[in-house]
């Protein structure tokens, strides 16, 4: 297969920055799209594989799965795109399309495993895969995405992961108009999760832990805010939400929000893999059928939906607009919280 050599972000080892290289891009097939690259978004997933955090980063690694671009080519047999429309991308951009999961439009979830946008084996060039702080991405039309005409492009990139790992648990436990829905954690993904609940016509409440959120919070659109280390506040809201997105990248209590959810209502994880510490007591969830989930990403029709919603609403990620030479310092202020809400590298700065 041909390829294209494409400038490039990325590190070689896990103790080492991520710096400029370059990477080979197959030319588009049949059913590809080629997109120039003009906006990806900063997750939390690109440090942690760029560091090894998980164990299983190949290198040399280019993260990125927050990718806003323009079409720059098509296959002969694509339709969803012309060149020269706007186009996204998200973690996906590969499943085995003929599973149950897949079927059913839960890519995320293919029984035969998914391939993510980096960090995963390319089935065309072998290798892994190389995400989007790069000039240039190739990707199967399925796993294109249309950006809405009116949203800020650099501001659309965090949807591509923040936005559907809140939108899809929200869709999933039936979020609609009066529904009451708590956010635990106001980072990336609980910014995202506060303004789509909004949108969904929900009543919002943020869990804080400190009262220096609040202003942000109300101004993003929740109703109010529960210090959830003040016992006073957390005894007023028991059992009233009936969905908790919990957004915390790290281990937490999650018990004394359990008392919090009302009659089978759900909390759910997106922010955090591994075990729970301290240990659950399943007392107050038995005696009132309340659930602990977990939720991955979307699907790729789940993920339109979610864009079409923002384009219909005008949601989009708060965001810091950085140079692509500005990554390794950004992932040390990433690690301090130090974003309001998500960076996003303005990726002409490669050239």
């Amino acid at each position: 297969m041909s390829t294209n050599t494409v400038k490039a972000y990325g590190t070689s080892a896990a103790d080492q920055p991520l710096q400029e290289m370059n990477i080979e891009r197959r030319t588009a097939t049949d059913t590809d799209i080629e997109i120039e690259i003009l906006y990806c978004g900063v997750c939390h997933s690109d440090l942690h594989t760029a560091r090894n955090d998980w164990g299983f980063t190949s290198y040399p690694s280019v993260p990125g799965h927050e990718i806003v671009g323009k079409v720059t080519k098509v296959g002969s047999k694509v339709t969803k795109l012309k060149v020269g429309d706007f186009a996204a991308v998200g973690c996906l951009v590969g499943s085995c399309q003929t599973c149950d999961n897949c079927k059913k439009d839960l890519e995320q979830y293919c029984s035969n495993g998914w391939i993510g946008t980096y960090n995963s084996e390319d089935k065309h060039l072998g290798g892994m895969t190389f995400g989007g702080y790069s000039q240039k991405v190739v990707v199967e039309e399925h796993f294109v995405l249309k950006v809405p005409a009116n949203l800020d492009l650099a501001a659309t990139a965090p949807l591509l992961c923040a936005g559907i790992t809140t939108w899809s648990p929200l869709r999933h436990w039936n979020v609609t108009n009066g529904s009451k829905v708590a956010v635990v954690g106001l980072g990336g993904l609980g910014h995202m999760a506060i303004k789509l609940a909004k949108g969904l016509g929900a009543e919002v409440t943020l869990f804080s832990r400190t009262p220096d959120k609040e202003k942000d919070a109300l101004e993003l659109g929740a109703d109010s805010v529960v210090i959830s280390t003040d016992e006073n506040q957390m005894n007023a809201v028991a059992g009233k939400f009936d969905v908790i997105i919990d957004t915390v990248p790290y281990v937490h209590d999650v018990n004394p929000y359990i008392t919090t959810l009302t009659t089978s209502g759900t909390l759910v994880l997106v922010g955090y893999l591994g075990g729970l510490e301290p240990i659950l007591n399943t007392v107050p969830m038995i005696m009132g059928r309340k659930s602990i989930a977990a939720s991955l990403i979307g699907g790729i029709a789940e993920t339109q939906e979610m864009l079409d919603f923002c384009g219909q609403h005008n949601i989009v990620s708060e965001i810091e607009i950085i140079k692509m030479q500005d990554i390794n310092e950004a992932y040390e202020r990433m690690l301090k919280s130090d974003v309001r809400y998500r960076f996003v590298i303005d990726m002409t700065s490669l050239k």
